[in-house]
């Protein structure tokens, strides 16, 4: 990520004198996403030091949910963004502005090979880390505008056509709220505590019922730390005593098959509907 945050600040600034002086809105518009880009850059290099700090009393899992925090900040900036651009690009379809198709052609290009070259730095870990997935998003949306903008730079440069210029911005754009909007979904689910979209409740359920010597199930939960760190509770009746040690060693190991490494379990040897009637509705 430091790589990927020097390259993008370069590129930023090449990019901000080119559409000034090439009059392009397709490349002010990949330089507004490339700010932000630098913006996450940073921000995901602060949060990969900070998240890796030791929990507290206070904080029992640490800070990992910051991980998750600046998924979501650059997600929504990239939502806020792309709206703006969009905005920019209608108002240049009603009235079309001149544009110097070979300078817009030279900074793209430059912008395409480090956009490419960083893409490249993050792809490995994007899968598996929401706060890295965020900053590679925001780079494969300035590739895509780079690509773009090419295009548009080509056929301005060779047919005059300026409404290319911000039709490139718009298809851009359009590509970079699909990826923006699922990264902020995602993030929403975490903070809120959802079922994993991979692991279907019902068959955690069953896969617990299943165990010998646990008659019932109750107050199941489960729910991300983060996507690499899944957790789940429950309540479960077993009413013979000798039993709930192997009940509690077969539980473990059942749900490793669901990819769940924290687990907490409350076993009951009698239903307490008194006490938790709120967890049996």
């Amino acid at each position: 990520m430091r790589l990927a945050l020097i390259l993008t600040a370069v590129l930023l600034i090449v990019e901000v004198i080119g559409g000034l002086l090439s009059n392009s809105i397709a490349l002010l518009a990949d330089a507004g996403h490339m700010f932000t880009d630098v913006a996450a850059l940073g921000l995901a290099l602060f949060v990969a030091w900070f998240s890796r700090q030791p929990g507290t009393p206070e904080k029992t899992y640490g800070y990992l949910r910051w991980e998750i925090l600046a998924a979501l900040i650059n997600g929504s900036t990239l939502l806020l963004i792309s709206g703006w651009i969009l905005w920019e690009a209608v108002a240049r379809l009603r009235e079309p502005q001149p544009v110097a198709g070979g300078l817009m052609l030279g900074v793209a290009t430059a912008g395409l090979l480090v956009n490419i070259v960083a893409a490249r730095v993050l792809v490995g870990s994007s899968s598996r880390n929401l706060n890295t997935r965020a900053a590679y998003l925001h780079i494969l949306g300035d590739l895509l505008a780079s690509l773009g903008t090419i295009v548009a730079a080509i056929l301005i440069r060779f047919t005059g056509w300026l409404m290319a210029d911000p039709i490139a911005s718009i298809l851009t754009m359009g590509l970079i709220m699909t990826g923006a909007w699922r990264l902020v979904r995602e993030s929403v689910d975490i903070l809120l505590e959802s079922t994993p979209a991979h692991i279907p409740l019902p068959a955690v359920r069953g896969q617990l019922e299943a165990i010998p010597g646990i008659e019932s199930v109750h107050d199941l939960h489960v729910w991300s730390v983060t996507p690499e760190v899944v957790a789940m509770s429950a309540h479960c009746i077993v009413r013979e005593p000798d039993r709930q040690q192997h009940v509690l060693e077969h539980i473990h190991d059942a749900m490793r098959l669901f990819g769940i490494q924290h687990v907490t379990i409350q076993l009951e040897r009698d239903e307490m509907l008194d006490r938790e009637r709120h967890l049996h509705a």
